[in-house]
């Protein structure tokens, strides 16, 4: 596939397209789109040093005027929004409006930011000793190491940088191997920003490439302060300990193996399209997808039957096409998983529907397929695993307290939903008894968050939040002042120390 113009439009280089030995591979039909030159341990060490550099210079500019710089990126990616989602399709797979979408939130997460930057925010705090005043003050953190997965390579990366900017910090973004382009495009467009904005240090953002040789580089660097890592969970039992050994900071956004639970008096309409799109949008390669619905026994056979025939009908192909719903996954890996998966819920007793590879006649060396319902007869250990793919299974309860418990009972805590019309049910769910989840939204799936909430989950999901609320905590570092104002020196508890 020929990216044409595009690379020109965002600011790549013709000649890095072609510099090295990587090759970067559409999953629209699997062709070559570039060949890129990765980082050594050098080019890794030197970026750090330069985005440390850049950070010292950077912590002392005023925090709104970071702002400024920030909301000039904002602009940047209004102006190129079109051409960088389009990037973000042909290199990620999702639909184009999708694609759109993805450069829709950073826009919105640079507009949060640029008010952010006027709103760092301490408190004031009553002092037990006269004459006294305390206060917390936040300050910028340092370096940040950024670790994005394929599937967002745009929005996951904004919700960090746009905010760690805005606080004062520098940031060393490391894409996916699959996923470069879009970084080095957003790299491209920073720097339109920064010449404009005319006044940035050198090395506020660092793009390094590679594998996981380059990550763990990343996460092993003392100059990096906060590692913010989304991907496997198994990623981020590995990053964890190696951050926390040097005594860093880690943000880890993980896997999520999403549920929802409709009641008896759902509207069922609703839930259906909910449905749909939590759990075949981005051809089920969210980590907010959904994986499991738990539904009443009462509804169950209305609402499947519906849902089978969606799935059948649903348009698969190019996700550049106007008319298409779901595009590829990323590459055969995620397929071989699929099918595997879908082999063992069949052992398991389930029923399968769909789940086939479709198109390979058009599209020999990319992996699309049809959305899967597994309809299982009790919960079993392969719906405790995240799929990346779209295979939703299905179970049937009868008492809304043992949907509870199907529903919570699995390693991951990210994203959740019910569909009720009974408000005693709504509140539980979102209740402390309810969802354990770091995301439990009522008659609205558990995909697609808007920015100006915080984004994360718990348990196996790792535990951190991104984006909007107080997210930005994460990207600071909190001093409590004491200042006395007295002529005195009283000391707290009321301790007496030696004599005046």
């Amino acid at each position: 596939m020929d990216l044409g113009d595009l690379g020109q439009k965002l600011g790549l280089d013709k000649s890095i397209l072609s510099a090295g030995d990587h090759v970067v591979r559409s999953p629209i039909d699997g062709s070559e789109i570039a060949r890129l030159k990765v980082d050594s341990p050098a080019d890794v060490a030197r970026k750090i040093e330069r985005a440390h550099a850049a950070f010292i210079a950077w912590q002392s500019v005023p925090a709104p005027r970071r702002g400024e710089l920030i909301r000039l990126f904002g602009e940047e990616l209004r102006a190129h929004k079109d051409a960088l989602g389009r990037l973000v399709t042909i290199e990620a797979g999702k639909i184009l409006q999708e694609g759109l979408g993805e450069v829709q939130e950073a826009i919105d997460i640079a507009d949060f930011a640029l008010g952010l930057s006027r709103q760092l925010y301490g408190l004031t705090i009553a002092s037990e000793r006269p004459g006294h005043r305390m206060m917390e003050t936040w300050h910028p953190l340092g370096a940040v190491g950024v670790i994005t997965a394929f599937n967002f390579p745009v929005a996951v990366w904004a919700w960090n940088f746009s905010l760690a900017i805005a606080c004062g910090d520098s940031v060393v973004w490391k894409p996916s191997e699959k996923t470069p382009l879009t970084a080095l495009a957003c790299g491209a467009l920073w720097q339109r920003a920064v010449k404009r904005f005319g006044e940035a240090p050198e090395g506020l953002l660092e793009v390094v490439l590679g594998g996981r040789d380059v990550g763990e580089r990343l996460v092993d660097d003392p100059k990096l302060r906060l590692i913010s890592a989304t991907g496997s969970t198994a990623m981020g039992k590995t990053v964890a300990p190696r951050v926390a050994a040097r005594l860093g900071r880690t943000l880890l956004e993980l896997g999520g193996n999403n549920a929802m639970i409709v009641a008896p008096s759902a509207d069922l309409k609703l839930a259906e399209r909910a449905i749909l799109f939590a759990a075949v949008g981005t051809a089920g390669q969210r980590c907010t997808s959904l994986r499991r619905l738990i539904v009443h026994a009462d509804v169950a056979p209305a609402l499947l039957e519906r849902l089978k025939s969606a799935y059948a009908s649903i348009a698969i192909g190019d996700p550049l096409d106007a008319g298409t719903l779901v595009g590829p996954l990323i590459d055969g890996r995620a397929f071989e998983a699929m099918q595997a998966m879908l082999a063992r819920a069949k052992t398991d007793r389930g029923v399968v529907s769909g789940g086939e590879r479709v198109l390979a006649n058009r599209y020999p060396n990319a992996f699309y397929v049809r959305p899967a319902i597994a309809e299982m007869p009790a919960p079993t250990d392969a719906m405790r695993t995240e799929t990346f793919a779209p295979l939703l299974y299905a179970v049937t309860y009868r008492d809304f307290a043992d949907a509870i418990c199907i529903h919570n009972d699995v390693p991951q805590g990210l994203a959740s939903a019910i569909f009720t019309n009974d408000v005693r049910e709504a509140e539980t769910f979102v209740s402390a008894t309810g969802s354990d989840c770091g995301i439990a939204n009522v008659n609205i799936g558990p995909s697609g968050a808007e920015i100006g909430g915080a984004f994360g989950g718990e348990k196996e999901t790792g535990g951190g939040r991104e984006s909007g609320s107080d997210s930005w905590r994460a990207y600071m570092r909190r001093a409590t002042n004491t200042i006395n104002y007295s002529r005195e020196l009283p000391l707290a508890q009321g301790i007496k120390f030696g004599t005046d």
